[in-house]
């Protein structure tokens, strides 16, 4: 009989629903849920089916490693409560897929990493695309030097989210937790995390590293009533010396796929999935063309990665939280740049009743013109713009 992975998942909301959609499905032969852990199981899609299956229902992960043990722990929690989760599924013999963001704690990072080395268990950070088989491709083309040297990197990410996604949880939107603990919700470092992380992995000197950051600087706003910021432009230079402009809005009407460009010696590979093709393609000086898919088609590649490291003791998980590094200290860098982050001004925001969207007029023309010209709203000399300080790292 063919050896299955056990998994306890702690967080079976949101996006754990996800998780359990795969780990449910009755095609899935590598690996079964033995616990989940939550609060409010209940609000689960799959609360009935887990139910009728007999799988224990823990509130917290230490009451669950008081009865079982599991060889994966999937933690789908809150951004604070990462750190300690993990933590805890590694002392207790579990290997670690944490989702996005690893944390919002520089130190809580490396307290992660020394839990691992110690445990000799694998972590690994769930950024969707740096575990498909499209973008390992891309990065290995991009570090035999198939392109030549990266340039500079843009990328454009425009989500409208109404006022339920900000009042979805009691964290949404926050800074810190009741007890302290660093959250800093925002649209950087939730729901658009993905490709700014991408940009710095796939410009990293190693399949499993990311470029770090040398200096950054930032413009960060909001719209809605939050603590941290629903739209950002950022300037940032990586210690190989890449230069990257980064730009997300939730305060937008209009929803647009995510998009990249960068520029290398050689070529230049644009993710524009609107345009005529969803593939990555890159571009020849001499006008020849190299394709590599949609990384969109397979979120959970993560999961099937962990699973076969799992299975036969593969240490290449692809991205660990060195790789996830240089996110978390791009989100520590926006928020010492801009400490004090301004509101839009009033005269320039509208709201869609229906829709309970909040909109900045214009904003959406505003970044895409920064896209293209590869800049931030300030070097435009936009009225409301309001730059940040530079920030070394």
């Amino acid at each position: 009989m063919t050896k299955q992975v056990s998994v306890v998942l702690v967080g079976i909301g949101g996006y754990g629903n996800m998780y359990l959609r795969a780990l449910l499905d009755p095609q899935n032969v590598n690996a079964y849920v033995k616990g989940v852990v939550d609060v409010v199981p209940e609000n689960s899609n799959y609360y009935q089916e887990i139910i009728e299956q007999n799988i224990p229902v823990f509130e917290s992960l230490e009451a669950f490693y008081q009865e079982h043990n599991a060889d994966l722990a999937i933690i789908s929690t809150p951004i604070h409560l990462h750190k300690h989760q993990s933590c805890i599924a590694m002392e207790n013999g579990s290997h670690v897929l944490c989702e996005k963001p690893a944390t919002a704690n520089r130190k809580h990072l490396q307290e992660m990493i020394e839990t691992r080395d110690r445990t000799g268990k694998k972590l690994a950070i769930g950024f969707n695309w740096s575990f498909t088989n499209t973008i390992q491709a891309l990065k290995e083309d991009i570090l035999t030097g198939e392109f030549g040297k990266p340039i500079r990197m843009k990328s454009l990410v425009l989500w409208p989210r109404n006022a339920d996604y900000f009042n979805r949880s009691s964290w949404a939107g926050k800074k810190f937790s009741p007890n302290g603990e660093m959250i800093f919700d925002s649209v950087a470092n939730n729901a658009t995390a993905h490709f700014l992380h991408h940009l710095f992995y796939l410009t990293g000197d190693a399949i499993d590293r990311s470029a770090e950051i040398d200096q950054l600087s930032a413009e960060l706003y909001r719209a809605n009533s939050i603590e941290t910021f629903d739209t950002c432009a950022v300037h940032l230079l990586t210690k190989n010396n890449v230069e990257v402009i980064y730009l997300a809005s939730h305060a937008i009407s209009n929803n647009h796929r995510p998009k990249y460009s960068i520029e290398f010696e050689n070529a230049i590979i644009t993710y524009h999935p609107e345009g005529e093709s969803s593939d990555i393609v890159a571009t020849f000086k001499d006008g020849t063309k190299k394709t590599y898919q949609d990384p969109e088609n397979n979120h959970l590649a993560k999961l099937g990665v962990m699973i076969e490291a799992i299975l036969t003791n593969d240490d290449n998980i692809l991205c660990g939280p060195e790789a996830a590094s240089s996110h978390v200290h791009a989100i520590y860098g926006m928020h010492q740049s801009v400490k004090d982050i301004p509101t839009f001004p009033s005269n320039w925001i509208s709201v869609d009743e229906e829709q309970k969207l909040t909109i900045v007029d214009g904003l959406e023309e505003v970044l895409t013109e920064c896209y293209d010209q590869f800049c931030l709203p300030n070097d435009l000399g936009i009225e409301w713009s309001k730059p940040g300080s530079i920030v070394k790292l």
